[in-house]
């Protein structure tokens, strides 16, 4: 869901770079040593789920599994996903240098509200009842993406309305298909590594 670069206003561009930045200084400040190999393992899932993409207009269509990652790093997905953007970007061409801050909120925001809104549910209970809200949680986190590139555009002006409803209308696909995703690997997670969750456990204890 990369915007391209010269899709955006300046105004948007400098917003969103600030915005993005902010969240990474957040992000950093809440990962501790022991979760790095898991935000690097949610940061290569981005990269590579997100590599096979369909253009659509000023955006494009492809998984992003950033649901996944706010479900397990919370505040950490924002380094974890800019570091995937970034390495898209220069490797790629996928979105763009300008644009990689307004595209890392677009993104990472979105997860951490899918951690803060799911996480502790998708950690309680049983594994397949914290699958189904992992799933639920990947969906929104989709959805929620979306919506912020809708504005983002948006506020670039009113030629990208159309542009915004369509990238909102082609994935809904995705919605669908990334909280399946999300919702097997929180099970799976539980069941062989469930220390992922064991702090989003106890806080809800």
């Amino acid at each position: 869901m990369h915007i391209v670069d010269g899709a955006l206003s300046a105004p948007v561009v400098i917003g969103g770079t600030i915005a993005a930045l902010g969240g990474i200084a957040l992000g950093l400040r809440a990962l501790p040593l022991e979760r790095i190999p898991a935000a690097g393992v949610l940061s290569a899932s981005f990269f590579v789920a997100s590599l096979v993409h369909v253009p659509v207009g000023p955006s494009s269509v492809h998984l992003i599994l950033n649901g996944l990652a706010g479900l397990v790093l919370g505040w950490a997905a924002f380094p974890a996903l800019f570091v995937g953007l970034l390495l898209q970007a220069v490797f790629f061409g996928f979105g763009g240098l300008t644009v990689l801050g307004v595209n890392t909120l677009n993104i990472a925001l979105p997860a951490v509200l899918a951690g803060l809104l799911f996480g502790r549910l998708a950690a309680s209970g049983t594994p397949l009842a914290g699958a189904v809200w992992a799933g639920i949680g990947g969906a929104f986190a989709i959805a929620a993406t979306t919506v912020m590139v809708g504005i983002s555009l948006r506020l670039s002006g009113d030629a990208f309305i159309p542009a915004a409803k369509l990238v909102f209308v082609t994935h809904l696909p995705v919605m669908a298909i990334e909280g399946v995703l999300t919702g097997f690997a929180v099970l799976l997670a539980r069941r062989v590594k469930p220390e992922l969750f064991a702090a989003l456990k106890g806080a809800s204890a």
